[in-house]
């Protein structure tokens, strides 16, 4: 085993940000990146699932009116690959802010309660829910895997007409989470592997 190697817990926790319809809506959230992120959590919930180890389900339930991700539109229904995997996971988690942290049921509460320390944050947006959830999750102590390629985010901008690309976006999250030690930056692939049966 090299120093490198990523090991997969038995028990490791695979979080599924935010992957609701209501993120297909680009006249609401402009330009995305990553057009592979939803076929490599589709990937990473299958090995998941079959290797028995939990998954975690996270919807954002927003409260700004208008909002394609508000409880009474359609945009806040899971994607359909997600919602055709729904039924085994572990546990779903609803929020109203960017951390998974902040939700209901108490997600910091069940992973002590089942004693799981490795977390796999993966979904919607990369530099938002989910950057705030991996930053969280390393505060709190969990050993924390990023998929970089299992999230997606927008273009944004900022002030005084400052901006920056989804891809420049996913590039600071990466450099923040890994550079910060939050988490570690790794691929889809390299945690297929690593799951995999000996």
């Amino acid at each position: 085993m090299t120093e490198n190697a990523i090991e997969i817990a038995a028990d490791s926790a695979l979080l599924v940000i935010d992957v609701q319809k209501g993120f297909d809506d680009t006249a609401f959230w402009g330009k995305r990146d990553n057009p592979d992120a939803e076929g490599n959590i589709a990937a990473l919930m299958d090995a998941w699932r079959e290797a028995g180890r939990p998954v975690v389900l996270v919807q954002h339930a927003s409260l700004r009116p208008g909002s394609v991700l508000a409880p009474a539109h359609p945009g806040h229904a899971f994607k359909d690959f997600v919602e055709d995997r729904r039924g085994q996971e572990a546990l779903l988690v609803t929020k109203t802010v960017n951390s998974s942290f902040y939700g209901t049921p108490d997600l910091a509460e069940w992973l002590t309660r089942i004693g799981i320390r490795q977390l796999v944050v993966t979904g919607i947006q990369t530099n938002m829910c989910v950057e705030t959830t991996a930053r969280m999750a390393g505060n709190l102590g969990y050993e924390v895997l990023v998929p970089l390629d299992a999230t997606h985010t927008f273009d944004l901008a900022g002030p005084g007409g400052l901006s920056l690309t989804a891809a420049e976006l996913a590039t600071a999250t990466a450099v923040n989470l890994q550079g910060g030690g939050f988490a570690r930056i790794v691929t889809t692939a390299e945690l297929l592997a690593a799951a995999a049966p000996a």
